[in-house]
């Protein structure tokens, strides 16, 4: 059986993520009907699988010569081409199949639209991301539709998004950036200087020399600047959602976890930023726990509508840690990674 193989191939460590990001537009539209919700996760992970297998294909001729990253299974050889191209365009499909459905469920088609330009922008991304830098724009976009999309699947409309479903697809998009361009650049620096590959981080002179870690002041000022941007919008939503302008004791302890999670954020980059000595595994748990604290803001956020949001926290750290324990013996440190 190759369960795990396809589950490694789908990075399922971080799937929960991205699966979680339609459900997170919806519920910042207020909607709690579990089954809904539970629709919109799996077609978030669908559209997940899709994205990172055909990621792998695209980069196998770059992979392949990362010592590292040998236990993905395009790159091991325990997944064949051909068998990554049917899955990924099964998961495509199903998850179009799926959302059609709830489409006919909800007499709303309106939303369609929205997940097919997450699907094109993820799609672009895949083919030209080793090519140009700064095609992490198209990733990140990728998700900000997807996020758009859930909200639409209880809105019915673009002119209905609340305010607070904007600031929350925007969140997603800052969280995606900074995961693509510093996190992802600087793990991958080592095997991408020595390729070639035309992304930012090589652009803008990161480099791994004797297996020291040089990161720019320039590349440390975009990484810091990304995430004061995404703690903004985290707390201007506090001077433009009407919801949240009351102060209670609620209040008061939204306002200390996301303190204390813009805090940790900033932190796990500054420890990934300054890393010394290059090493893919100490960069890989610095990255993951960097993921679930940006993860965190937006369920912080979102407990201004209703407190039990705030459990959503929980489900990406244990997704991630399940799916490490399960396929690679680690708690943080995902070897597809």
């Amino acid at each position: 059986m190759k369960v795990k193989e396809y589950l490694k191939l789908a990075r399922s460590f971080n799937a929960s993520l991205t699966a979680i990001s339609p459900v997170m537009g919806a519920v910042s539209m207020q909607c709690y009907n579990l089954w809904h919700l539970i629709t919109l996760f799996i077609i978030g992970f669908l559209g997940h699988t899709y994205g990172f297998v055909l990621n792998d294909i695209k980069d196998l001729e770059i992979d392949r010569h990362s010592e590292e990253i040998r236990d993905r299974p395009l790159v091991s050889g325990t997944i064949s081409v051909r068998e990554a191209w049917c899955f990924a365009i099964s998961s495509m499909i199903a998850a179009f199949a799926i959302a059609i459905s709830l489409c006919i469920a909800t007499n709303n088609y309106a939303p369609l639209p929205v997940l097919a330009l997450s699907a094109v922008s993820i799609t672009v991304y895949d083919y030209i991301s080793k090519k140009y830098p700064l095609m992490d724009i198209f990733v990140a976009t990728g998700i900000f539709f997807l996020i758009l999309y859930g909200a639409m699947t209880v809105a019915g409309s673009i002119y209905k998004i609340t305010k607070l479903a904007w600031i929350v697809c925007i969140l997603g998009f800052l969280q995606v950036i900074f995961m693509q361009l510093v996190a992802g650049g600087l793990k991958d620096i080592e095997n991408d200087f020595k390729r070639g590959a035309n992304t930012l981080a090589v652009k803008m002179g990161v480099r791994v020399v004797n297996k020291q870690l040089f990161v720019p002041m320039r590349f440390k000022g975009l990484a810091y600047f990304l995430q004061i941007l995404d703690v903004s919008f985290v707390f201007l939503s506090f001077f433009t959602v009407k919801e949240f302008m009351k102060i209670d004791a609620l209040r008061y302890l939204q306002w200390s976890l996301l303190i204390a999670a813009s805090v940790m954020m900033f932190f796990f980059s500054h420890k990934l930023l300054n890393l010394g000595t290059y090493g893919r595994d100490r960069a890989r748990k610095l990255i993951g726990l960097h993921y679930y604290t940006n993860f965190a803001l937006a369920p912080f956020l979102l407990m201004g509508i209703n407190p039990w949001i705030g459990i959503i926290v929980i489900f990406p750290a244990l997704g991630f840690m399940l799916s490490n324990i399960t396929l690679h013996g680690t708690l943080f440190q995902p070897k597809t990674m």
